[in-house]
């Protein structure tokens, strides 16, 4: 038993100091965002190495790059045009063809739940552009002219395509396509290029997400400023790799550069944009810091050789929307790898399998996490019983214990060896109600991630007062009962006979219990029905025991 304490005493004391490193980070004064006025200075990326093979001679250089705006040069001024689809409401500025606000119609905001999240947005300069790079080519800093055309999803119709024109150098005439699907946030960015000139032309275009490096809506708060936001990288030969904006202001940033498969992303909490170039395409990877404090990360795409006459398309899909695991999978290969459930998730992806079957089949999450704790309770039931069985014999043997002690209180290497004599004579294991903790313990942990980053649980109700399993209980009911559990658990555990480690035993439940005030509603929920589920289990064994013990002494 003294190792079970042991055991409750070191978990609390990390949840303490987790507690504290939360309280300390989120108590920091928050960074004053980017005014509207500040002007934009980035330029346009160019690749490190020809990508296609070098422009032909007398062709305006793929690496050339576009000029940089300097305070001297006239600031243009664009237009926003606003998209509507089933899922999204998406602005895009005439100035740069840019994707500059994104509203996602089937996701409310975590500061106001009257209020659509919004994904994309000039609070945090975040933004999506693309543009081509050579000497005179459109690209994010140039002016774009809306062509005529629909800019809502009609009813019975899948697709929505709005244009964008400019002029190239030499007689080349760009579009820039943006095509909407229904049901989908997946939105696909290309540049149809017509060679209406007399010179082959080879440029490059690009494709970045651009924001700044402050915490988005509903992160950095208390309990959560683990949540990763920033850049992240995946392909097939180097996997999944998240960029830290630190690393690249640095310039330790590691990452692939060249490939020909994967995609670039901005990722934060249950949301995450990312730009998906087709397989099998030569692409360069960038992520660099702007001069204007931004960041950018990106990918660079081979545009092939435009001769006189001839028309040429690129394409690059953007997905930018919420992390739901279905989506995410049918953007691209590696995709999910964005929800990040840490380093338990070798456990939390199979105890999100079983809870979203669970709420397949009965449409409430609160109720899939109850069913899930049963599940784990039984996964892990001959564990609890051998524990309990243990403590049920320790609670009838400590009497004796408590003798042994008086009797060798000046003698500890005596009483150490009569307490085992006594744990041996009656078969006890003194350990054996440490093991369901110790494993358990990983599962909650991996639970806990599970229902911080899973966006399925974002604002899913579970009843009456409780509509959000994935924020705090409002009123704290659960976290009362949760308290009231643990002392009934106590009570029921054999008493210490050490007095002080009686009367800190008996304070320990208080004192442990404060951590989940501030946990998720449904992680409370999960360990509340847990302990239910464990006190009525130790009840019916200590029963059984005492039952037991009567039946002997009534045959002596």
């Amino acid at each position: 038993m003294d190792t079970q304490r042991l055991i409750l005493f070191v978990v609390f004391s990390i949840s303490v100091l987790l507690l504290w490193e939360n309280w300390q980070k989120a108590s920091l004064p928050k960074q004053e965002l980017p005014t509207p006025a500040a002007q934009r200075a980035s330029g346009v990326p160019t690749p490190s190495a020809p990508l296609s093979g070098a422009a032909p001679t007398g062709t305006p250089s793929a690496s050339a790059g576009a000029p940089r705006a300097t305070g001297a040069a006239p600031a243009l001024k664009g237009a926003a045009v606003t998209v509507r689809t089933d899922l999204i409401v998406a602005q895009i500025d005439t100035l740069g063809g840019s994707l500059t606000r994104l509203e996602l119609r089937k996701q409310k905001s975590t500061e106001d739940p009257h209020k659509n999240f919004v994904l994309l947005d000039s609070r945090y300069d975040y933004s999506a552009e693309s543009g081509l790079i050579g000497e005179g080519m459109p690209n994010h800093r140039s002016l774009w002219r809306l062509l005529p055309g629909p800019l809502s999803l009609a009813p019975g119709s899948d697709t929505l395509e709005v244009r964008f024109a400019a002029q190239g150098p030499g007689g080349l005439a760009v579009e820039k396509v943006y095509t909407f699907h229904r049901n989908s946030y997946v939105i696909d960015v290309a540049f149809v290029l017509r060679n209406q000139g007399t010179a082959t032309v080879k440029p490059d275009a690009y494709f970045q997400l651009v924001r700044d490096d402050k915490p988005p809506e509903g992160e950095g708060s208390f309990m959560q400023h683990r949540e990763y936001y920033g850049p992240a990288i995946y392909t097939k030969e180097h996997a999944y790799h998240k960029l830290d904006f630190a690393d690249i202001e640095k310039g330790k940033a590691e990452y692939p550069k060249q490939a020909r498969d994967g995609w670039i992303a901005m990722v934060q909490h249950y949301f995450v944009s990312a730009w998906i170039p087709a397989a099998n395409t030569q692409r360069e990877y960038f992520v660099k810091r702007l001069p204007d404090g931004l960041y950018s990360a990106g990918v660079i795409l081979p545009v092939p050789q435009v001769a006189p006459g001839a028309t040429v398309r690129v394409d690059a899909p953007l997905y930018s929307g919420p992390q739901e695991e279905e989506r995410l999978k049918q953007a691209a290969p590696g995709l999910d790898l964005v929800v990040d459930y840490g380093w338990l998730s070798i456990i939390a992806w199979p105890l999100f399998a079983v809870l979203r079957f669970y709420h397949h089949w009965t449409g409430n999450w609160g109720v899939a996490i109850i069913l899930l704790t049963v599940s784990v309770k039984l996964l892990f039931f001959p564990l609890s019983a051998a524990s309990y069985r243990s403590m049920a014999k320790m609670k009838l043997v400590t009497p004796r214990m408590q003798k042994i002690r008086e009797m060798y209180a000046n003698d500890r290497a005596k009483m150490n060896q009569a307490m085992m004599e006594l744990y041996k004579t009656e078969k006890i294991n003194p350990l054996g109600g440490c093991l369901p903790i110790a494993v358990q313990i990983p599962v909650f942990i991996a639970l806990y991630w599970v229902l911080l980053s899973s966006i399925e649980l974002r604002n899913a109700p579970f009843i009456f007062w409780i509509k959000d399993l994935s924020a705090l209980d409002p009123y704290y009911v659960l976290p009362v009962l949760m308290t009231i559990s643990m002392v009934v658990q106590t009570r029921m555990n054999p008493k210490p006979p050490d007095p002080v480690q009686a009367k800190v035993m008996t304070f320990m439940p208080f004192v442990f219990s404060v951590m989940f005030f501030f946990f998720p509603a449904g992680l409370v929920l999960y360990w509340l029905v847990n302990n239910i589920l464990s006190i009525l289990q130790q009840w019916q064994i200590q029963r059984m025991f005492e039952r037991g013990k009567a039946a002997h002494a009534k045959k002596r």
